[in-house]
């Protein structure tokens, strides 16, 4: 049934999906009419707000370009090929290797989201390369599947941001600690249940022997290697390129700060210690400055999607939150709840608001401001009501392609390859997510 389901979705994608840059721009669209027809925003006005949004994700856009060159770069080192190739043939088999690649990224996601991301596509690659007969469609949803799980793991940004002080929410309804959202009994059950249960599911949606969609070799090539053998006749400045020293005092400054940092703030993992780590662990693996720029480069050329894209999903979250769009919404689903029914009804909000809102960040200061006060009313956990708003946004993105961007660039491959994979994915978590928020 659940290879039925896969299938029909991957056609229906292939047909009908149109690419992630088209489909921002139909977003963009859509907001844009809901606006004027549901808020009393004039059309200049919503133009202004796109407007004054197109670069509220400026930073936020180097960083994650940034997660995605340091990251790629990283893994380009002889060490980490190495590491990535011995892992690989844990699986002789195509099911294998689908399961192995989403437990993988699971857990990599759990850890921080930023790497779950790269190393799942990467890892995706390399069990592409070793396991005879994988279909490589599968392998990268796999990989981009199991970043389901990043809220609810130490990095999942609502519930970091309920407990940090200064929060645009603290004034209203306090600080929520942490052990009010994920470390609690219905997060640690979700999150556990969906990397035990999504490699499960990516092995049901493996194409039978003829079905499978052959790759193209040339998106597997081995990366080229990036050291420089200096000849006898090398010039001082050749030297100094590839310089082992001045890597590895980079390297020392990155490890330095890095300690310093987990020291005053403990295990507290952003995008930006994220970037550092592999900037610092890339520096040194590759053991030359120019070694680590030439892996960079080869990284740079998946970057477009994410400095192209971003933009517009940042004009379009200040159009949603602006306009009070983001709050009709939410308010609508906020309105039909009872104390029982608040978390599951917040949850599926969420997952509205994702579609044009795909960020976890974003959600807290769209959902929060309605959802929040509305749960501290009805007398709902509070902790739950946030972890809701968490949950939809992460549940969504297996419909959303916003955060596959990044995936897909390393893989070489196109967002109608893998959503049909992804949405089948999405139908078939639900039930934990309902069984996390309602009955735990």
């Amino acid at each position: 049934m659940i290879k039925t389901i896969s299938r029909f979705l991957t056609m229906l994608v292939q047909r009908f999906l149109p690419d992630p840059l088209v489909f921002a721009i139909f977003l963009t669209i859509i907001v844009f009419v809901l606006g004027i027809a549901i808020t009393p925003s004039s059309p200049l006005a919503m133009v202004k707000m796109w407007g004054d949004g197109f670069w509220n994700l400026l930073a936020f856009s180097m960083q994650m370009a940034m997660v995605l060159v340091t990251g790629h770069a990283l893994a380009s080192s002889p060490l980490l090929r190495r590491g990535m190739r011995n892992l690989a043939t844990i699986a002789t088999t195509p099911a294998q290797g689908v399961m192995l690649v989403a437990f993988m990224s699971a857990v990599c996601s759990a850890i921080n989201w930023g790497f779950g991301l790269v190393v799942g596509a990467l890892f995706a690659r390399e069990v592409a390369r070793r396991v005879a007969g994988s279909d490589y469609r599968l392998l990268i949803a796999s990989a981009y599947i199991g970043f389901i799980t990043w809220h609810g793991g130490i990095s999942g940004s609502v519930p970091l941001v309920a407990a940090t002080k200064g929060n645009p929410m603290e004034a209203t309804i306090g600080l929520i600690p942490i052990s009010q959202t994920l470390f609690t009994s219905y997060n640690i059950f979700i999150t556990v249940a969906l990397i035990v249960v999504v490699p499960f599911l990516c092995k049901m949606m493996l194409p039978k022997p003829e079905e499978v969609v052959a790759v193209d070799p040339s998106l597997l090539a081995e990366e080229p290697v990036t050291s420089k053998v200096l000849g006898p006749n090398a010039t001082w400045a050749e030297k100094v390129e590839e310089s082992t020293f001045l890597a590895m005092l980079i390297g020392a400054f990155g490890c330095v700060y890095l300690a310093m940092y987990f020291v005053k703030n403990g295990f507290n993992i952003n995008v930006n210690t994220v970037n550092l780590i592999f900037f610092t662990a890339g520096m040194i693996l590759h053991k030359t400055p120019m070694s680590y720029m030439r892996a960079v480069i080869n990284a740079a050329r998946g970057t477009a999607g994410i400095l192209v894209q971003f933009p517009l999903y940042a004009a379009i979250q200040v159009m949603m939150e602006h306009s009070g769009l983001g709050g009709i919404i939410t308010n609508w689903f906020v309105n039909i709840s009872t104390k029982e029914t608040f978390s599951v009804l917040a949850f599926f909000s969420s997952g509205l608001i994702n579609m044009a809102v795909p960020s976890g960040g974003g959600h807290w200061v769209v959902q929060g401001p309605f959802v929040m006060p509305a749960a501290q009313a009805l007398g709902a956990d509070m902790g739950k009501a946030a972890m809701a708003i968490a949950y939809g946004e992460e549940w969504m993105n297996m419909a959303q392609p916003f955060w596959a961007l990044p995936a897909l660039a390393i893989a070489g491959l196109g967002v109608r390859d893998i959503m049909g994979y992804c949405v089948t994915a999405l139908i078939w978590t639900l039930p934990i997510f309902i069984i996390g928020l309602y009955f735990l």
